[in-house]
């Protein structure tokens, strides 16, 4: 465990270990004021007489030694929390890097529910078990190890006694940490299934209400919440009784102590005196034995949960080189390219061919493989085999950032932050001057909602942009596009929320964007890329043919049929039914 939470903490470990230490010598304070209650009685039971003086200064004895147990532990609690808050960072930030190199698509997989629990509720729950499990566990086992050495140098058949309670304790705990252990990784698994259907189930909120789907929804929403609470209840159940057993005797070393101790006192086996002072001591240890097996169930916990937030962010990370774009132009070559979700391939040995400063689109039915190739070429995911190069480079030789910088992508499902229109536009080119950044608003054709807004392109967008509406945010994040000038543009389904007023003044955009750039699109509406230079027809994962809108009209009959179903779904209209 210790070996887990070691890299992560880092230089912090001294506050960690000053930590222990203060508490500990904390708890020594805590344990003195028996010793000196002892010097009080001890005397009475021998029918010796005590100074008031000596009472005195014992009383005061025990009241600096509370005052500084109460110092030093929250001192160790202060030094204990640096340590845990910047473990937590170092935690945050490992997982973040590890997170940045993996596939957009693996992050995807994982859903947004548990991503937002690792970085949020299971780091969180980590910060109790490193502020408080390692210090004062440790702190609090230390000490009572002592106390019962010195137990046993009193009377060591006293001290067997109270090893007793002990060891009927530590063994209902580990019964208990074996039964938990168990069960702990369903536990887990249903509390993160529970978050991913609950964002879901608020993502989708609206859906549900119009298609009158309340029903189904909350049957799901609440299955998975029954799941959770049966799976906590199962662990809860099983755990209890062991709970109860070692709560209930760990506390009383006495527990023996007392009626045997005494019955050797009558005897005269033991002195009274001898019996008060580990009486006093078994006080003593008590709580602090308890706090130290509580804590002590903790750390499978913590060992756990960073393993599991390790092994989360385990896919291969993106196969990425450390050049520069050096490409002799942007001219983009899809070799024999195979690519297979899990195990299911959906692209099978594409070899494509976009040259520099012109336009190819991909069309085909839904699942042929086109949004798959266009995202490959942005290094969404590793391909399963063959290349995609760039001027002759391979993507996988140069850096994410520097294969970023050539390529720009727009996609139907564009994510705006929570800040200003301004902002998210400047996110293409954050070195962009405002005017740079207002006139790329305008050739996006953003003018027209933009005159609307009360504070124009600096309002707010609002959480993933909820302020605009679709059409909208897509002209935002082609003015985002558009300020990146990069020399390749990809455009998947970019006018897909376009109304037809707007999708005409869109395409005259796109029109003047992309001149002389390298431009792969993706178009169910048909129209839309007619004039493109060329056109791939994608089936099954493969490219079946390629040419002109009016070569691959008469050569090709997979092509006909999709253009013939385009034109079909733009002249339908609503038949108006006579009352």
């Amino acid at each position: 465990m210790f070996k887990r939470v070691a890299p992560y903490i880092g230089k912090y470990k001294k506050y960690t270990v000053g930590a222990v230490i203060l508490m500990a010598v904390g708890i020594i304070c805590s344990i003195l004021p028996y010793y000196f209650l002892y010097g009080i009685i001890s005397p009475l039971t021998r029918g010796e007489s005590i100074e008031t003086r000596d009472v005195i200064i014992r009383v005061i004895a025990i009241a600096v030694c509370e005052i500084l147990y109460a110092v030093l532990y929250t001192q160790g609690l202060v030094f204990s929390h640096i340590s845990a808050y910047n473990t937590l960072k170092n935690l945050r930030v490992s997982l973040q890097g590890k997170l940045e190199r993996q596939p957009l698509g693996s992050i995807r997989e994982l859903g947004t529910g548990r991503i937002k629990k690792v970085f949020t509720d299971d780091i969180d729950q980590v910060e109790l078990l490193l502020a408080h499990a390692i210090p004062e566990g440790i702190a609090n086992i230390f000490i009572p190890i002592l106390v019962i050495l010195l137990m046993f140098i009193t009377d060591w058949r006293l001290g067997l006694l109270s090893l007793i309670p002990l060891v009927i304790g530590m063994l209902a705990m580990g019964m208990m940490m074996k039964s938990g252990m168990s069960k702990m990784g369903a536990y887990y698994e249903a509390a993160a299934g529970m978050n991913n259907t609950i964002i879901e189930y608020v993502n989708g909120m609206e859906v549900v209400k119009v298609f009158n789907k309340d029903g189904d929804s909350y049957r799901r929403f609440g299955e998975m919440v029954r799941r959770y609470r049966d799976f906590t209840l199962d662990w809860y159940r099983v755990c209890w009784p062991w709970m109860a057993t070692y709560a209930g005797v760990l506390p009383c070393l006495a527990l023996l102590i007392l009626p045997m101790g005494s019955l050797w006192v009558i005897a005269g086996a033991v002195s009274l005196d001898k019996l008060i002072l580990v009486l006093c001591m078994s006080f003593a240890v008590g709580p602090s034995v308890l706090k130290a097996l509580n804590f002590a169930g903790k750390f499978p916990q913590l060992s756990y949960k960073i393993a599991e937030l390790e092994k989360m962010m385990e896919h291969e990370p993106l196969k990425t080189g450390n050049a520069a774009f050096r490409g002799e132009n942007h001219d983009v070559v899809f070799d024999d390219v195979h690519f297979a979700y899990a195990e299911k391939e959906v692209l099978s040995g594409v070899s494509l061919t976009l040259k520099q400063g012109t336009t190819t689109a991909l069309v085909g039915e839904s699942g042929s493989g086109k949004s798959t190739l266009a995202k490959l070429l942005v290094h969404y995911y590793d391909l399963g085999s063959g290349a995609i190069r760039i001027g002759g480079q391979d993507i996988t030789d140069m850096t994410l950032e520097a294969l970023n910088g050539q390529v720009a992508f727009v996609s139907q499902e564009q994510f705006l932050f929570n800040t200003t229109l301004y902002e998210n536009i400047l996110i293409g080119n954050p070195n962009a001057t405002r005017e740079q950044v207002l006139a790329a608003a305008s050739r996006a054709q953003c003018d027209e909602f933009l005159t609307r807004l009360p504070k124009g392109i600096d309002s707010q967008a609002g959480d993933s942009g909820k302020q605009l509406s679709g059409g909208e945010r897509q002209r935002i994040s082609l003015a985002r596009a558009i300020l990146k000038n990069a020399p390749i543009i990809v455009l998947d389904e970019a006018t897909a929320f376009m109304d037809p007023e707007n999708e005409e003044k869109m395409n005259a955009a796109l029109d003047e964007i992309v001149k002389e750039k390298t431009v792969l699109v993706i178009a169910h509406r048909l129209s839309t890329i007619k004039n493109a230079d060329r056109i791939c027809v994608m089936k099954e994962g493969s490219c079946i043919a390629s040419g002109t809108h009016e070569k691959l009209l008469k050569d090709c009959s997979e092509y006909e049929k999709l253009w013939n179903a385009s034109v079909g779904a733009a002249t339908w209209r609503i038949k108006e039914v006579q009352a």
